[in-house]
């Protein structure tokens, strides 16, 4: 058999509940994107398990073969075959951006059983601004009251970057409006070299660049497409997308591997530095230092581990968002349980 879809369906999965009896807790298939996928779905689906129903989170397979990859895929591979007992979370990208935009955007939107995470992807999520103290807490062991306002920070750069943005989100549903796809906007918000004592000077940096691509929309783009950009400007606001968050909508993996870990860790190695100077400074004698120095490395973790470990976002609105989508799903199905079993 040639595809996922020929042979996995939710009605497998529901045969194979039936066969385990009508007491026995109902599985319900979740299929997802990557490895760290499988985690972060975990933490969130758990807290809409009930005592009759529990998820099982996995990668999809085919011919026994693991299958990962890019959501395209993924949705390709389920999008007819969801339903009660089986369904795909996957990163939104900018298909929810895009409000039905395209053949994905439309499935995104328009299918009770796929989920997304309301941000560009996880990782974005994982970066969460109010989550990022306590992961140089978790990371060093060391919390310190003026370390950076990572808060402050995201909403500065999303700030700066935002009406570059809607530019982006404007092309990406419409053509016509321009040639400006989403590595052409994430190539001009790179920040470069990041560091906590600069933050200020990356700031101002970003903000030339964009400077200049903004300029150059306002001498080419036309009538049509200016009004185009405000119309949208106003309805990303009322999706709940605002100009200091729009952080948690630019490609992920960048955010995360070239702002946010080596902003976090610029603050980890001046925290583990501190830490080491009070050990240095408190010890009564070598063999005490040594032992505490040894003692303190050996906890020490790593900062990609733990800001994907960190599930700081789970107090996020986004995921506020995919939790009421769960509960409506949770609750329809029951109730066609209960109807059926009647």
């Amino acid at each position: 058999m040639k595809g996922l879809g020929k042979y996995i369906s939710s009605d497998y999965v529901a045969a194979s509940n039936a066969l385990a009896g009508r007491k026995a807790c109902r599985k319900v298939m979740v299929y997802v994107e990557s490895y760290d996928d499988v985690f972060f779905w975990r933490s969130i689906l758990s807290r809409v398990e009930t005592a009759g129903l529990r998820f099982v989170v996995t990668l999809p397979t085919r011919d026994k073969k693991l299958e990962r990859g890019k959501k395209a895929a993924l949705m390709s591979a389920l999008k007819d075959n969801v339903g009660r007992d089986m369904i795909a979370c996957v990163d939104a990208d900018y298909d929810w951006l895009r409000q039905g935009a395209g053949e994905y955007s439309k499935t995104l939107l328009g299918n009770p059983y796929v989920f997304h995470t309301y941000a560009y992807s996880i990782e974005n999520l994982q970066c969460w601004a109010p989550s990022l103290h306590d992961v140089c807490v978790m990371v060093t062991l060391n919390d310190s009251p003026d370390i950076v306002d990572f808060e402050a920070f995201l909403a500065s750069y999303s700030v700066v970057v935002y009406p570059l943005f809607v530019w982006s989100v404007l092309c990406s549903r419409n053509y016509a409006y321009g040639k400006f796809d989403i590595s052409s906007f994430m190539t001009v918000i790179k920040t470069g070299s990041i560091a906590k004592h600069a933050l200020d000077k990356t700031l101002e940096r970003v903000g030339e660049k964009v400077a200049v691509r903004l300029r150059r929309f306002a001498a080419t783009a036309s009538n049509k497409a200016k009004q185009a950009y405000a119309a949208l400007d106003s309805e990303l606001k009322r999706m709940g997308v605002l100009p200091e968050e729009t952080y948690l909508y630019i490609q992920g993996h960048q955010l995360f591997n070239e702002v946010v870990a080596p902003l976090v860790s610029s603050v980890c190695s001046d925290l583990i530095r501190r830490r080491e100077n009070e050990i240095q400074a408190q010890s009564k004698h070598n063999t005490q230092r040594n032992n505490e120095m040894s003692c303190y490395e050996r906890s020490l973790e790593s900062v990609t581990s733990m800001l994907k470990k960190n599930t700081g976002y789970l107090r996020s609105p986004q995921v506020a968002r995919i939790l009421s989508d769960l509960r409506r799903y949770v609750d329809l199905t029951q109730n066609k349980t209960t109807k059926t079993g009647q």
